[in-house]
């Protein structure tokens, strides 16, 4: 017997499936850069960088914004140098101090200078702007990252007459805006004084108004590591803003200072520093 087997072939069309979300792509994980540990850190410019304003109890001298930005950021005393003097203007950080920091091979450097330009007859803002220019340069070309200030306006702490006011904002205006052209064109961080909080308290001021007290110098410092800590560096031991350490200056101090040291600089300064005033008050007369 014959057995016939017949195969039907039968189509089946699957179901429609609904639409599941694609699995969406894992991202690897981004590599978090390590922290640049400081090594070596300088300190350039004039009597504020030297630190004036905080005195030290028993050895005498001063201590300032530079050892407490070297404490934040972890550095032993050997790697810590500051050339700075006072009456430094711009040119003498880029000739006569640079050579010594960039033989110390520094990973940061701390630049306070300007402000003795602008009391000067012979202040040209062009110039120092190539000064800077020249200090960002050298310092760079060795590894270094270099911190400027901008400064605040010193007629509203220091009280003078109005048209001295006048003449002293404007030139430090035509200082800002010679350093705010040099950091922008070199893209360097920069710490704007003018911005740090308290600023114009005089709780922040030494005696003679013309230096940070150890209040001021701790704002510094805790201004200059965020800016360190922006660029990459590892700051271990963020600045306190509680005074100690130092000491505070006696009323003999004060008064012994001011006829000693305040009041022959503010005669030196004034002679030179007067016949530009003596052109802002003749043009505002003229204005008027």
């Amino acid at each position: 017997m014959v057995v016939v087997v017949t195969v039907m072939s039968v189509e089946v069309t699957p179901e429609p499936q609904p639409d599941r979300p694609a699995l969406a792509a894992v991202p690897a994980l981004a590599a978090v850069p390590a922290l640049k540990q400081a090594r070596r850190l300088v300190v350039l410019g004039d009597s504020t960088a030297v630190g004036l304003g905080d005195p030290l109890p028993r050895r005498g001298g001063w201590r300032g914004v530079g050892p407490l930005v070297a404490a934040a950021l972890g550095i032993e005393a050997g790697g810590y140098l500051n050339p700075a003097f006072a009456g430094a203007r711009m040119r003498c950080v880029l000739t006569e101090q640079v050579p010594a920091a960039v033989a110390h091979r520094p990973d940061a450097a701390l630049l306070v200078a300007g402000m003795n330009d602008t009391l000067r007859p012979d202040f040209d803002a062009a110039r120092i702007a190539a000064d800077l220019t020249g200090i960002i340069h050298r310092l760079r070309d060795s590894g270094t990252t270099v911190i400027p200030v901008r400064f605040h306006d010193h007629s509203k702490v220091f009280r003078l007459p109005s048209s001295l006011k006048r003449a002293l904002s404007a030139r430090v205006a035509e200082l800002n805006a010679a350093i705010d052209e040099v950091v922008a064109r070199e893209g360097v961080p920069c710490l704007d004084l003018d911005r740090l909080p308290g600023a114009y308290d005089l709780t922040v001021w030494s005696v003679d108004r013309l230096h940070p007290s150890e209040l001021g110098h701790r704002l510094l410092a805790d201004g200059f590591t965020a800016l360190l800590a922006e660029a990459g560096f590892d700051v271990p031991e963020p600045v306190s803003l509680t005074c100690g350490g130092g000491v505070e200056p006696s009323a003999a101090g004060h008064a012994g200072w001011l006829v000693l040291k305040g009041i022959p600089w503010l005669w030196r300064r004034g002679r030179e520093f007067l016949p530009y005033a003596a052109v802002i008050m003749w043009n505002s007369f003229r204005a008027r």
